[in-house]
């Protein structure tokens, strides 16, 4: 796919890898609608990057709808959605409640399908499109207190699988990527971005991933890219 002048629904973009892509996409010709709960920031960030700011909560039916129609509006179609938005609750087995899943996989697993929903759609007409879903390195093994938050992400990734066999016959790429852990606000109660280490993840190093799999011709595609720190326990 070219890059320039293609149009992107990124969402969770008002923060950590979203931001992250959204200014790379844009910076690369990119035209990119970021989504987002917290609508001071999410404004913020759309400065920042250049990008299109769609105030909706991709865990509400009604966020969603409202989210493609000012896709449509704004961006005039749609070429890729990046299912970027992810929240994490870790109790260990015996905190577990239906409260702690349906949260979590609210956003992660429902959200991220109806989105796609809506985006297989137009992409079936137009014979062409890409999703891309940001996992986890926690959906290919799961860890102590993980029972919530690796689920979603195992579930994400067997959607993914789900989504390649029934959209490849349209010419839609589906593609899957793993971070490793990344320095962003994900899990911080205060939704600020924790400070960048020299052997952990940044947001950029992701954003990277999402942009290289995307500029891959459209004949072929990487159906899962993980992407781990190289050496995050080096001793100084």
């Amino acid at each position: 796919m070219n890059i320039k002048d293609s149009r992107i629904l990124i969402t969770g973009g008002s923060s950590g890898i979203g931001k992250a892509a959204a200014r790379m996409l844009s910076d690369n010709g990119a035209k990119v609608a970021i989504t987002g709960r917290d609508k001071a920031k999410l404004d913020k960030v759309a400065q920042e990057t250049g990008a299109v700011a769609i105030h909706a909560d991709v865990a509400k039916q009604k966020d969603i709808d409202l989210t493609y129609k000012e896709v449509q509006v704004k961006l005039g179609g749609l070429d890729c959605l990046i299912n970027n938005a992810g929240i994490g609750e870790f109790p260990a087995i015996e905190e577990l409640s239906f409260e702690a899943f349906q949260n979590v996989y609210s956003v992660n697993v429902f959200g991220a399908a109806m989105m796609a929903q809506k985006a297989a759609e137009i992409f079936k007409k137009q014979n062409h499109g890409n999703i891309i879903n940001i996992a986890s390195t926690a959906g290919l093994k799961g860890f102590a207190r993980g029972s919530v938050y690796s689920s979603s992400k195992f579930a994400l990734r067997g959607m993914t699988e789900c989504w390649q066999a029934e959209l490849r016959p349209f010419n839609v790429r589906v593609m899957l990527i793993n971070p490793s852990e990344v320095t962003t606000a994900f899990a911080s109660k205060e939704r600020t971005e924790r400070s960048e280490t020299p052997k952990k993840l940044r947001s950029e190093e992701i954003a990277h991933a999402i942009k290289s799999v995307l500029e891959m011709d459209d004949r072929g595609f990487i159906p899962e890219l993980t992407v781990w720190a190289t050496n995050p326990w080096e001793k100084k």
